[in-house]
């Protein structure tokens, strides 16, 4: 194929089709097919989110379906038509992780904070709104910066998924094994829960509360789950070590010491006392708090890590923002056709003002220049931090803490406090943070739409496809997965979805608006963050373990166990394919795992979810009444279950890699 030549401000690349030729891009099962990506992978990544604080990518996953799809099935397909696939089907993934690291604090309070439901009360429509006004902030405000990040620092940001995603679409002719590799993992994984959640075939959380000194209060355990197996393999080894090292310092360090402790003093906002606490006590009274403080410390570090990329990046978008006008009569090639600026202008003001009049969020002048504010900035920041350490290490906690401080403060000096302050600051929050989750993605799908030879403009077009197919469902998913599993452990909630980010945001709106939170605790855990940079370690991984249950951070362990072991065991000519596999499979385990979880809350939805499972009979009820080795024979069903899955990741993994 003829190719032609793109000439890029100090950099010359050669796109795979020409600008000169004109192939289908935007095609009906094109559109189709991404639209149903984008919602299945939100739904699923909403789940794991919630539950772990992570998502993953749905670019990848998106691009070996749609050729899997297009080109097995309808025999048709062209490299452009899978990029516009995997353009929207990212998208909606992409919305989720802004959307459950703030909203949910809602949710929160209005289960922790009595009155707080006289003051406000988050609707699916409410949900719905923020997400797609923020979506869409977040893609206008990217356009105007993409000829400069994509094009004239090619060969200073590399934009790691988005040049990973194009070098699998070009490899197309083994986009058939790829796809089985998928849905392998997506049968397996769901296949997995169906027994062990659906018809509760052996416990989900096997683990061990130790009740003698000197571990007394210290725990073990584990969530033996494909979806957390997945995870472990995508992150690798070094990132699951960082997190279990946490883990392991909060619940086998701090808990008995903080046990121990107990029979000497009583903290005064504890309904019980300290030395006869369990673990999970020490956890929601103490440790939690230590967690929170690591979290945040750890997100403004990677903040201030970032700090010369931001002021660059800030000062360099504007420039390229008031440039625009240079040369606007002259057509650019197919390759270097933006949305016109007049559009990009007009749709963010609309979306402005859409932010200002929209019924329920009730924002006042301030919060709507808040909202521009630091979503430009922060839009800037992200999209160019993605393209040189890629989206998974972008650090949109941090900077949405960083917004929630600043905002809570001036909303503060102007008379706003209290839970009424608490809101509009989370709502701010939460559209920023929705804003720049966008940005980062649209960066990542803008980069290998160049180096395939897309079309912008139609790229961000269906930007906003993707971004309204996950968000008209968000509002139903969240309150789904909130009134089936909870955010908050109660009686009827005993193992909650944590929403770890999301509970770090309302923690520290709370603090700040309302002054009631046990601080020593909270500067203790920013205090252990601190010391973990100066050991010269990302302190991040390390402050979401300390915050997450133990028993989270040894299923991902494990999988980036079998991540080390494939490197360990693979021949250099094989490693980068069995490695992919590996993620591809991994990433199937958590979609699969993921959805049937989504598909039990649908299923128990509006319904008495305890009395619905015990009607089951499920088969772990006959394994409770003895206990081996302190285990009850239900957790040794599930941890040999959950040793045959790892068996199977590895068996699967090294056999299909030896067969490509």
């Amino acid at each position: 194929m003829a190719k032609e030549q793109v000439q890029t401000e100090g950099d010359l690349y050669q796109p795979f089709v020409p600008a000169s030729k004109t192939v289908p891009e935007i095609t009906v099962s094109s559109v189709v097919l991404g639209i149903i990506i984008s919602i299945v992978f939100g739904m699923a990544n909403a789940y794991l989110g919630l539950k772990l604080g992570m998502t993953i990518s749905a670019s990848i996953p998106a691009a070996v379906i749609s050729m899997a799809v297009l080109r097995a099935i309808l025999k048709r397909g062209s490299v452009l038509e899978n990029n516009m696939v995997q353009t929207i089907g990212s998208a909606g993934e992409s919305l989720v992780a802004g959307v459950i690291f703030t909203i949910p604090a809602f949710l929160i309070w209005s289960e922790t904070i009595p009155g707080f439901d006289d003051v406000f009360q988050l609707t699916g429509a409410d949900i719905v709104a923020m997400s797609l006004l923020g979506g869409s902030l977040g893609i206008f405000m990217m356009i105007p910066l993409r000829k400069y990040l994509v094009h004239r620092e090619h060969n200073k940001l590399r934009f790691p998924e988005g040049t990973a995603c194009a070098e699998i679409i070009l490899a197309g002719d083994e986009g058939g094994s790829k796809a089985v590799t998928v849905f392998s993992g997506i049968g397996i994984g769901a296949l997995y829960k169906i027994v062990m959640s659906g018809c509760r075939g052996w416990l989900e959380s096997p683990g061990f509360d130790f009740r003698s000194k000197p571990l007394d209060g210290a725990t073990l355990g584990i969530d033996a789950t494909p979806a957390l197996l997945g995870v472990g393999y995508i992150i690798g080894p070094r990132i699951a070590a960082l997190m279990l090292s946490g883990a392991v310092l909060g619940y086998i360090g701090l808990a008995p010491a903080i046990k121990f402790l107990g029979a000497y003093f009583q903290a005064d906002y504890v309904p019980m006392a300290v030395s006869e606490m369990s673990s999970g006590d020490l956890r929601n009274y103490f440790i939690k708090y230590f967690g929170v403080g690591a979290v945040a410390l750890g997100g403004f570090v990677s903040l201030i890590k970032a700090a010369p990329v931001i002021f660059h990046s800030f000062a360099v978008g504007f420039r390229q923002l008031t440039k625009r006008g240079a040369g606007a009569n002259e057509k650019p090639i197919r390759t270097d056709e933006d949305m016109p600026m007049w559009q990009v202008l007009l749709g963010t003001l609309l979306v402005v003002i859409a932010i200002w009049i929209m019924p329920g969020l009730d924002l006042h002048l301030l919060s709507i220049a808040l909202v521009v504010l630091f979503g430009f900035f922060f839009v800037v920041v992200a999209a160019r931090i993605v393209g040189i350490v890629g989206s998974s290490s972008s650090p949109v906690s941090g900077m949405t803490i960083a917004t929630l401080l600043v905002t809570c403060l001036i909303l503060i000096s102007f008379g706003v406090s209290g839970m009424t302050g608490m809101v509009t600051a989370m709502t701010i929050g939460a559209i920023v943070c929705i804003a720049v989750c966008m940005s980062g993605d649209i960066a990542q799908d803008l980069k290998t739409g160049w180096l395939l030879g897309a079309t912008p403009k139609k790229q961000q077009w269906m930007e906003f496809v993707g971004l309204a197919a996950s968000a008209v469902t968000m509002g139903g998913v969240v309150f789904l997965l909130a009134n089936a599993y909870g955010f908050v452990q109660s009686p009827e909630h005993p193992s909650p979805l944590l929403a770890p980010q999301a509970n770090v945001m309302a923690t520290v709106v709370q603090g700040i608006m309302g002054g009631q939170l046990p601080w020593e605790f909270i500067v203790g855990g920013c205090m252990i963050a601190a010391a973990v940079e100066l050991l010269g370690i990302s302190s991040l991984p390390f402050a979401i373990g300390l915050y997450l249950p133990l028993s989270l951070s040894t299923p991902i362990m494990a999988g980036g166990l079998i991540a080390l072991l494939v490197k360990k065991t693979s021949p250099k000519d094989i490693f980068k394919r069995r490695e992919q596999k590996g993620i591809l499979f991994g990433s199937g385990l958590v979609a699969g795992d993921a959805l049937v979880g989504v598909l039990i809350a649908f299923a128990f939805a509006g319904a008495d979810y305890v009395s619905i499972l015990d009607k089951y009979k499920s088969f772990s009820e006959h394994y409770e009444s003895t206990s081996i080795l302190g285990l009850v024979p239900g957790s040794v069903v599930a941890l040999c279950a959950f040793a045959a899955l790892i068996l199977t990741f590895w068996l699967f993994t090294k056999v299909r890699k030896d067969r490509s």
